[in-house]
């Protein structure tokens, strides 16, 4: 689909929160306490905070299959704040898949979940991250509204 408007974001992890679902082989990686199986389902508990054209924070639940190579990742989050000065909620559906260096998640609006100015956004984003970045990450959100 295509969209006539379009804002700029930068976003960045407030918190992140992984809970194992099931390991398959037993094997994976531990990293202070996470534990991040070889092959496996977890659930993570991710909260964002949004500064630019979009403004404000997201609550969001991922559920994150790992494995070898292209791993799906499929979420949902509520945004909460203004986009391109529209205050209100909404919320956005992730789905992607991730390896051990980039994540490639495509998001789009659901429709009718939005309150407020938000009541009737309708957009999408292509988010390709590639490593970890200390100053956020860069978002570009192809949107209308009525």
């Amino acid at each position: 689909m295509t969209y006539t408007r379009k804002a700029t974001c930068m976003f960045n992890v407030a918190s992140w929160s992984e809970k194992l679902i099931a390991d398959i082989d037993g094997t994976g990686t531990k990293a202070g306490e996470a534990y991040f199986p070889d092959r496996g389902l977890t659930r993570t508990d991710v909260s964002y905070t949004y500064t630019g054209d979009i403004e404000g924070t997201g609550a969001l639940v991922y559920l994150i299959a790992y494995k070898a190579d292209a791993a799906p990742v499929v979420g949902l989050e509520r945004f909460e704040g203004s986009i391109a000065g529209h205050e209100g909620t909404c919320v956005f559906r992730h789905i992607g898949h991730q390896d051990k260096g980039s994540v490639s998640i495509h998001l789009d609006v659901v429709p009718g979940m939005g309150t407020g100015g938000l009541e009737n956004l309708r957009g999408e984003a292509e988010l390709s991250i590639q490593g970890h970045s200390d100053h956020g990450y860069p978002l570009t959100l192809w949107f209308d509204i009525d």
